[in-house]
């Protein structure tokens, strides 16, 4: 589903995306920027998947991508681990389940580095 005007008049577009995971949402919506005509895109994301990471680097390489952490695990549903949770339920202020005894990790005891690799 996409609402865009017919005529492009954007010179860049910026998607913004909380958690990369697979890649195929962000892939797909990267096509549709670049079939509208914008010239320039900017993904930019809080936590990606190495994998998620990998597979638009490759496919979209004249794409400018920016992501605050990459992890390196997904489950087998193809979700980020350990990831940030429900982006969504964290956005729209969905209650936990009473039994959820999910650990939280405060961001400053993450694995960083300044730069990574992802080739």
């Amino acid at each position: 589903y996409q609402r865009l005007p017919q005529k492009c008049e954007s010179d860049v577009a910026f998607i913004l995306d909380p958690v990369i995971a697979t890649a195929s949402t962000i892939m797909s919506l990267i096509s549709i920027i670049k079939k509208w005509g914008v010239p320039k895109i900017h993904v930019i994301a809080v936590i990606g998947s190495r994998k998620g990471v990998q597979s638009i680097m490759k496919r979209h390489p004249d794409v400018m991508l920016t992501v605050g952490v990459i992890d390196e695990e997904l489950n087998e549903d193809g979700v980020v681990l350990p990831g940030l949770g429900d982006a969504g339920d964290r956005l729209f202020g969905t209650d936990l389940l009473e039994d959820d005894e999910e650990e939280l990790m405060h961001p400053s005891k993450r694995k960083r580095s300044a730069s990574v690799d992802i080739c």
